[in-house]
């Protein structure tokens, strides 16, 4: 059991918890995104991070710190928080980014965590081997194993009251993420990256973020407190926390502005093509885009067109941060991913592969909520639907039973008259005010929802073998009806009376 990290909320495997952060006196509410904070350049200062954005934690890194003479003297003497001007939590990386960059660095698990502790951090970070996407399996297992060792090194340190992270690696190998998730979740350190995420976020490879993560929580503690590395554009803000994570970080911002580029929840729009800006953030609504080119880079007052981009870039993202909280609150998570989801097509592969584990997200999904809407072929797929049809086995079902879509005939000859609401199914009519049941579906209902139904109706003739089914169907596509078990006899009711 971890104390210092206490889940509030839950919504799919998304979740809002409480990281207690001790060396800094300050307690994090997750999800929370971690501003990169380069200590030789700063774009926007760390105290307005805090004070215009909300940030309660960021990071920084502390290989460059002790590798920068300019600088490495005063952060020891003033310590990481003074140096920066933040009063939060400070995350430090170890190096591990250069490492992956240019094959080694001149620093070791021991010695880096020691500066660290020195500096101040509060939250350090190993020297781990970052395995980049699609190498051979010889590798990721060798890498993996010096991670390990990079580990247990961190674990023997004299910490203190800091907290140390361990990351996940494995490369694109699920069974390696797992078992690294495993590993890392017997050790006694608090924070779990699921590391060397960049190359495929840069490559907009969702669906395998969303293989690694959802491997690396298997294989750790459900009380784990998650951090994606690398990962800080708001269209996938969403999606990364339904699969599970709760800490982000990334310079993205930053970056991004630098190339003149604008981030929105859909996707990245390039400053030189844009007439309007669709944001009402402060930049938004006092700026145009033609203001910015205009600047060259001179800016106004204290502030050039890079660094107004790069507010605009932060002001996006913790709002969407905060749309996703709102939306695990209220249990409208799934559907706040699946309406991302309608924006890329990366986004789409991403929320197909979460639920792909739907049986997973099911565990923590609560079974109560306001309200479900039915809005694309992947609702039908929602853990809802699942536990839905799991649950029919539990129902008592008499010998002879009508399952219909219409209302039910004054006349007929059945023990009893149960509902059928694509996509969950069939249920007795007393169910009909419980949730998910009260769903909201579109009158036109495709494929998926039939096909899910019928799938209700294959489960509860296998959970009663004895009993006499009769479905009256809404003239379902041929492909749900192949779904129903030979033995339930079928209706299309649009074809009654003719």
């Amino acid at each position: 059991m971890r104390d210092h990290f206490e889940i509030r909320d839950h919504d799919a495997a998304g979740r809002i918890g409480r990281l207690e952060v001790p060396r800094a006196g300050v307690t994090v509410e997750t999800p929370a995104l971690l501003p990169v904070v380069n200590p030789n350049v700063l774009t926007i200062e760390p105290r307005r991070l805090a004070e215009e954005f909300g940030a309660e934690m960021l990071i920084t890194n502390s290989y460059i710190i002790r590798s920068t003479d300019r600088i490495r003297g005063r952060v020891l003497d003033q310590g990481l928080h003074e140096f920066l001007g933040f009063d939060g939590a400070i995350m430090t990386d170890s190096g591990s980014f250069q490492l992956a960059e240019y094959g080694d660095i001149d620093v070791t698990t021991e010695e880096i965590i020691e500066f660290q502790r020195q500096i101040g951090s509060d939250v350090a970070t190993p020297v781990d081997v970052p395995t980049p996407p699609d190498v051979d399996r010889d590798r990721a297992e060798r890498e993996l194993e010096t991670t390990r060792t990079a580990l247990a090194d961190a674990e023997a340190a004299d910490t203190g009251d800091m907290l140390l992270n361990a990351p996940v690696q494995g490369s694109t190998f699920p069974d390696l993420r797992e078992e690294a998730g495993r590993h890392a979740s017997a050790t006694d350190l608090d924070v779990f990256p699921v590391g060397a995420m960049v190359p495929l976020l840069n490559s907009y490879r969702y669906a395998e973020v969303v293989e690694a993560v959802r491997a690396a929580k298997r294989g750790l503690d459900p009380d784990a407190p998650v951090h994606l590395f690398g990962a800080g554009h708001p269209m996938m803000l969403a999606l990364a926390v339904a699969a599970g994570c709760d800490l982000f970080d990334s310079a993205a911002y930053a970056l991004m502005a630098r190339d003149g580029r604008y981030l929105t929840v859909s996707g990245t729009e390039h400053l030189e093509e844009m007439e309007y800006f669709p944001c009402s953030c402060p930049v938004c609504a006092e700026h145009t885009p033609a203001e910015l080119r205009q600047m060259d880079g001179g800016g106004t007052a204290d502030r050039s067109a890079e660094e107004l981009l790069a507010e605009h870039n932060l002001h996006v993202t913790f709002e969407e941060l905060r749309r996703v909280k709102a939306a695990i609150r209220s249990g409208d998570l799934l559907q706040l991913v699946d309406r991302r989801a309608r924006g890329h097509p990366a986004m789409l592969d991403g929320l197909r592969t979460l639920l792909d584990h739907a049986d997973e997200i099911e565990r923590t999904d609560p079974v109560s909520k306001d309200a479900f809407f039915y809005t694309s072929h992947e609702s039908a797929r929602r853990p809802e639907v699942r536990r839905h049809h799991d649950r029919l086995s539990r129902l008592a079902v008499p010998d002879r039973l009508l399952l219909t879509e219409s209302d039910a005939p004054s006349d007929h000859e059945y023990d009893a008259v149960w509902r059928v609401k694509p996509p969950f199914g069939p249920f007795p009519r007393a169910l009909s005010e419980t949730y998910p049941l009260t769903a909201e579906v579109p009158e036109r209902l495709d494929g998926a929802a039939q096909v899910a139904a019928a799938e209700g109706v294959a489960s509860l003739a296998d959970a009663n073998p004895d009993s006499d089914l009769t479905l009256g169907h809404d003239d379902w596509a041929a492909r749900a009806l192949d779904a129903v078990p030979d033995r339930v006899e079928t209706e299309n009711l649009r074809h009654l009376g003719r």
